[in-house]
């Protein structure tokens, strides 16, 4: 019961910022990279030692720079999380263009699931809801359920507004074996860090020896869908382009540990494009190769 009154107070104090239109949300950005990066310093030694760490061939400067473009886009991106409670189909589909969707629909004509891979990239939330309006097959969104439990309910709530599926990862293959038979894509926001009983599969990942989940690769394997990436690019304030690309066509010819090798290595060379759209506040290699 008392779940239910955090979880109904806080969805309805997020749905009335939510109302605010964009401008005003955005003050309240910019006032909120004043308090992260100059007065609160919010994961600051987090975020200046994975960019040494991923970049040590850049100068100070640059790492610097690259920080605090991080640091204003990082309230950008919670405030635009707000406005997805009311934010119409409409303006949804204004802020985020997509490009090649033939990428994702020929497999789909074809009768197939997807597996969608995309990162904690751009505005990887707003496009829950632009892929959920792509098209008129399910898409199922694989996640990992917060420890807030009011705040994973009340998020999950706005992310299935225009009907998303959100799925626990434990339930994953439980979840996609009950839409085999029918065109639907499953979305993995894949550079997560696993815990030891997830995957002791490591990487060299900007720089650095990265444990990764291979689980969009063991369904993919286990399936035959293929796997095509999600690249969600910020062309202006409050404005994002998603790109799709087939990574993989025939997931039975790639090699063990392949399909995973192929998407981290995309998503790593996207970062190093434009790093400052990455989620630098993340403790992503607090695990050692053991």
């Amino acid at each position: 019961m008392a779940n239910m009154r955090r979880v109904s107070v806080l969805s309805f104090f997020i749905y009335l910022l939510s109302l605010l239109p964009f401008w005003a949300l955005y003050i309240l950005s910019d006032l909120g990279y004043v308090l992260l990066y100059h007065i609160i310093g919010y994961r600051k030694e987090v975020v200046f030692k994975n960019l040494q760490n991923a970049f040590p061939e850049k100068s100070e400067n640059e790492r610097l720079e690259i920080a605090k473009k991080f640091y204003r886009f990082l309230p950008d991106l919670l405030v635009e999380a707000i406005k997805m409670r009311s934010i119409s189909a409409a303006a949804v589909e204004k802020r985020i263009t997509l490009q090649q969707t033939e990428e994702l629909n020929r497999h789909l004509r074809a009768g197939k699931g997807v597996i969608g891979v995309t990162a904690h990239y751009g505005n990887w939330e707003l496009g829950i809801h632009r892929l959920s309006l792509f098209n008129e097959h399910p898409t199922l969104i694989i996640y990992k359920p917060l420890r807030n439990k009011a705040v994973d309910t009340v998020y999950n709530a706005i992310r299935s507004r225009f009907g998303a599926i959100m799925v626990p990862m434990k339930q994953t293959l439980r979840k996609i074996a009950a839409f085999r038979d029918r065109p639907h894509v499953s979305m993995f926001v894949a550079d997560q860090t696993p815990g030891r009983s997830s995957s002791n599969y490591f990487i060299r990942f900007l720089n650095q020896d990265t444990p990764v989940y291979t689980g969009a690769e063991k369904i993919a394997k286990a399936t035959g869908f293929p796997v095509v990436f999600c690249h969600i690019d910020r062309i202006k304030r409050g404005y994002y382009c998603c790109t799709f690309t087939t990574l993989v066509e025939e997931p039975a010819e790639i090699p063990e540990h392949g399909i995973t090798d192929i998407h981290n290595k995309f998503t790593e060379d996207i970062i190093r494009r434009k790093p400052e759209l990455w989620l630098w506040s993340h403790r992503r290699w607090k695990r050692r190769v053991t």
